[in-house]
């Protein structure tokens, strides 16, 4: 365990953008975290733990101890006639992780292919596409508490999922990092292709009996098509989370835009795609300076080179503002803003 002093983290954020940390540290052993936690008092201590920083847009020079979570390490813990529970380790790759376990015939994760970041992060979030959630298959994880330097453990209950939320990013935020997640994995995969882009892609490959890997490779097509990929161009995938209204709103804004995207959610509200309301307020492909909405995906916001993350921000606003003029509707930020 080495603390290095004023590190660039231009290549650890998927959006590129050229901010310093005070202090860096890469942690590759759970010994490791306890002993940096013990000595360095970060109940104290300006800290951000990342992974693949891969959902955050830096603003600013990090005036703190960032800490860089590259843990590894997969094993089944146990399993029974019909599932199996997979640990993994904070620091794996997500999508890496995912074909582990499709290779192995694990299923409920195919659907959440391609998704950048490291498992770590996965339940902060609770990430979520075509149709699935972590939630879905979450079974437990195991967070090292800042306060105590004790490992705890969370249920599925207990970390309060929400859509694109858990209890990590709410009353629990910055006093636990997590270290390992487990995953409840079907060995009789029961397939989630009612998501339409998924079930065109199939037809396109010519599938008509899909197993867990037609689907995985399903969506990584269709991601791939979509979205650009963060080597190439910075992102963080999507930048906003689409968001809820009432069934009276939502059927007064379908009389003045009958072309309106929503659905009907749990809650009773229902759930509009804000990629659509950033397109028709004519952001989709917009460029502004450095930065821009994609051309193919208005949802996700890019760097297209020297792009500070004040200038990401500033576009953020400028496009949640039009949505609100428009149609009386707040999007708010997916991405961790630091």
């Amino acid at each position: 365990m080495f603390i290095q002093q004023n590190i660039s983290l231009k290549h650890r954020n998927t959006f590129g953008i050229d901010a310093y940390a005070k202090e860096f540290v890469e942690i590759s052993k759970v010994e490791e975290l306890v002993v940096l936690v013990g000595s360095f008092n970060l109940t104290e201590r300006k800290f951000l733990v990342i992974g693949g920083g891969s959902n955050i847009l830096i603003t600013k020079d990090f005036d703190g101890m960032v800490i860089k979570n590259t843990i590894k390490g997969i094993e089944k813990i146990k399993e029974d006639t019909d599932f199996v529970w997979v640990k993994s380790m904070a620091g794996e790759v997500w999508h890496e992780f995912v074909l582990y376990c499709i290779g192995n015939g694990y299923a409920g994760l195919e659907n959440l292919s391609l998704i950048p970041g490291y498992v770590g992060a996965a339940p902060m979030q609770n990430i979520g596409a075509y149709g699935a959630e972590i939630k879905d298959t979450f079974d437990a994880l195991e967070a090292l508490e800042i306060e105590s330097g004790e490992i705890i453990s969370f249920t599925n209950e207990q970390c309060k999922f929400g859509y694109r939320e858990s209890i990590f990013k709410n009353e629990a935020k910055g006093k636990y990092i997590i270290v390992s997640v487990t995953f409840k994995l079907s060995k009789n995969p029961k397939l989630n292709i009612s998501y339409g882009a998924i079930q065109q892609m199939l037809e396109k490959n010519g599938v008509s009996n899909p197993s867990i890997k037609d689907v995985s490779d399903a969506v990584i097509a269709i991601r791939k098509s979509k979205l650009p990929d963060p080597l190439i161009l910075g992102n963080a995938g999507s930048f906003f989370k689409n968001p809820e209204i009432s069934e009276a709103q939502f059927l007064k804004l379908k009389s003045q835009f009958p072309q309106i995207v929503g659905y009907p959610v749990a809650s009773g509200n229902i759930k509009l795609a804000a990629g659509w309301l950033i397109e028709q307020c004519g952001w989709k492909g917009k460029q502004v300076g450095n930065t821009g909405a994609h051309k193919d995906q208005a949802l996700v916001l890019v760097n297209y080179g020297g792009a500070t993350g004040n200038e990401i921000w500033s576009l953020a606003m400028d496009i949640q503002k039009s949505v609100q003029e428009k149609f009386g509707v707040t999007i708010n930020p997916e991405v961790n803003i630091v």
